[in-house]
């Protein structure tokens, strides 16, 4: 039988889908084939309205053997299992001969535990878990939740938290699920039959794409043992997201309140003596933790150095006792052990980590008004360790709409452990980038707009100029703004004043779901919609909703990020340029996530409005328009008002 093409196939996958074919789509396309056929790596940017879902998936459905795709957002994930795969293997059968499986696997937490539904949660047995809510159901919000989930579980099939419409806290969901590390396994659980983690596994482990998240592809890289089924081509979606996760993944903390749950959690499992000195060491560091200011710690000071010894010499002194015990007194004792074990493994491995020390980890404090002290210890870098565990054994393509930061590939493939394109070495994976552009017409569909007039933005107070040019940027786009800002306090201050000066409608992030706040912003043309930092890469409504997105400033890291900060000051000891390779490279990447806001569709039209002069006036100021949409440029005010009030009187009149 002859091989079907790879052109055959995607005509067949695009036009199932009702799409257009691409050019950019089609070299997309061949690229990944080649990658998996030479196993080899690429990176591949490809802009808003590509297809590039079907430009791996295509190919990766060709090769025949497993692949597992990661993504960042819960919103891809659900677009390729319930959109793009079912309708992709439909229209790829007839010429593959064959019907591709595929799967949704994600970390244990995110499924309704049912032995943690039926028996209670271990630190609730004394009241069982649903009877304290059964009465409060009217009034309490967490008992409401608590019962939903109850019959949830009847009617679901997956257990999926993702599912659940409408979610519920992550209070209620963690009373019905465990972590990997608190599960009691399959095979010594009452309903291991039954589970649907198990189920997913199983599930995941006969499919030939395996549909997965940039978290659960960090636990299989870095915990050693292999979550995910083994697999020949591993495709990264949103990659320009994958070392924040994987930074996430890799970074421990402690607290106060952390350590007295263990604490509580053990103390039934073991003799009093080990119990008692775990309890003092952990009154210990609390006194520590009351006095903590916020910041890197470049060496741990002798007092809390002397409480992590203590804490990690009483853990591991509880964790011995734990796995000895046997007490049939203890309800539900697999449960109680192996929920307690879980906590003071977790406080031991993170007490030791930072009493050892690493040149490779940065140490810090937070506070939080509400919660207090909060110890973190984060890798520096975690280059080293994606090099080793995610290039090796296995194809590895790279894709998002934004890779090329500062006009190529390098500072991406540098954060992800690669040398520049074309370096050959010994243990250095090489690798090929690919741009493939986009469908739009950026210069005549975009106008870029740096208000070089305003005043350079300082770290705190208010900017009257800005709200002023913020102010009759709106009223000249007749309201259709999604205002991203650089901290939910500029957020708030021009929700707050722009409310009083302006008849539009202003959304403000935090005062409803993200959700509601994006569906409202797109019913109504002249509302606004102000936000963070899910906003600069969450929204996506092509059409007249969106036709002004306005930045206030450069969205640099904070000064006093200790991570950030610690990592500009390696680069710096290392020789190179720390802003550039650190601050630059992260503005750059959430200036280009946040411009890409405003085209989603061929016909959209608009601009992209950077309320920072520093975008004109700084030397590295070139290094960041690089990175975004190919625009048309300019810094007259008064030229892009009257480009704003045509496109305002367009889109009017066609809403006729």
């Amino acid at each position: 039988m002859t091989k079907p093409s790879l052109p055959d196939l995607l005509h067949a996958a695009v036009s199932a889908v009702g799409g257009t074919e691409r050019p950019g789509q089609v070299a997309m396309a061949e690229a990944v084939a080649e990658a998996i056929d030479d196993n080899s790596h690429r990176l591949i940017q490809a802009g808003t309205g590509t297809g590039k879902s079907l430009g791996y998936l295509v190919p990766a459905l060709a090769h025949g053997e497993r692949v597992v795709v990661a993504t960042a957002t819960l919103a891809l994930q659900r677009q390729l299992v319930e959109r793009d795969l079912p309708r992709t293997v439909d229209a790829l059968h007839p010429q593959l001969r064959r019907r591709p499986q595929f799967a949704m696997l994600k970390g244990r937490s995110n499924y309704l535990c049912l032995h943690r539904l039926h028996e209670g949660a271990p630190q609730d047995e004394e009241d069982g878990l649903f009877d304290q809510f059964e009465a409060a159901a009217p009034t309490s919000k967490l008992g409401q939740d608590l019962l939903r989930l109850r019959d949830w579980a009847d009617e679901t099939e997956t257990g999926d938290r993702d599912d659940l419409t409408p979610g519920v806290s992550d209070k209620a969901w963690s009373q019905i699920s465990v972590s990997s590390r608190e599960c009691l396994g399959a095979t010594k659980c009452a309903y291991g039959a039954e589970c649907f983690a198990e189920a997913a596994r199983e599930q995941a482990k006969l499919a030939d794409v395996v549909v997965t998240n940039h978290a659960l592809l960090a636990i299989d890289a870095i915990e050693g043992a292999p979550v995910l089924p083994q697999h020949e081509v591993l495709i990264v979606d949103e990659a320009h997201e994958l070392v924040s996760r994987v930074t996430g993944v890799a970074t421990g903390e402690l607290t106060p309140g952390q350590v007295n749950r263990a604490v509580k959690r053990s103390a039934k499992l073991v003799d009093e003596k080990v119990a008692d000195a775990l309890q003092t060491a952990s009154e210990t560091f609390e006194r520590v933790m009351e006095l903590a200011l916020p910041g890197r710690l470049e060496q741990i000071p002798e007092d809390l150095g002397y409480a992590l010894m203590s804490l990690r010499d009483a853990a591991r002194n509880v964790i011995s006792a734990i796995g000895a015990t046997r007490d049939k007194s203890v309800h539900d004792e697999d449960a109680v052990r192996k929920q307690a074990l879980a906590a003071v493994e977790n406080i031991h491995a993170v007490a030791e980590r930072i009493t050892i020390g690493s040149e490779y980890d940065v140490v810090w404090y937070e506070r939080h008004d509400r919660f207090g002290a909060t110890l973190r210890v984060a890798p520096l870098s975690v280059s080293g360790l994606l090099r080793e565990k995610l290039f090796e054994d296995r194809s590895v393509v790279l894709t998002s709409a934004t890779l090329k930061i500062g006009g190529d590939f390098n500072g991406v493939a540098a954060s992800l452990g690669l040398s520049p394109e074309g370096v050959e070495g010994d243990d250095v994976p090489l690798w090929k980038g690919l741009d493939v552009g986009s469908p739009f017409d950026y210069p005549k569909q975009g106008i870029l707009y740096v208000a070089k007039h305003l005043a350079t933005p300082g770290r705190e107070g208010t900017r009257g100029d800005m709200m002023d040019e913020l102010a009759e940027l709106i009223e000249a786009a007749g309201g259709r703004t999604l205002g991203l800002f650089s901290s939910m306090r500029g957020a708030k201050a021009a929700a707050e004043e722009l409310r009083g000066r302006l008849d539009n409608p202003i959304l403000l992030q935090g005062e409803e779901t993200l959700g509601e706040l994006i569906k409202n912003f797109a019913a109504d043309p002249k509302t606004c919609l102000f936000g963070t930092l899910s906003l600069w890469q969450g929204v996506d409504v092509p059409g007249p909703s969106c036709q002004l997105v306005v930045m206030d400033r450069i969205p640099f890291p904070r000064p006093d990020d200790p991570l950030m900060s610690a990592r500009q000051k390696s680069v710096e000891e290392h020789g190179g340029n720390g802003f550039m390779a650190v601050a630059a490279t992260h503005a750059a990447l959430l200036m280009a996530q946040g411009a890409g806001r405003l085209v989603r569709a061929s016909g959209d039209r608009g601009v992209v409005a950077v309320l920072d002069p520093r975008l004109a006036t700084a030397r590295y100021g070139s290094f960041l328009r690089a990175t975004l949409p190919d625009f048309w440029y300019t810094t007259d005010r008064n030229q892009v008002r009257r480009s704003l009030a045509a496109i305002d009187a367009t889109a009017r009149a066609d809403d006729k």
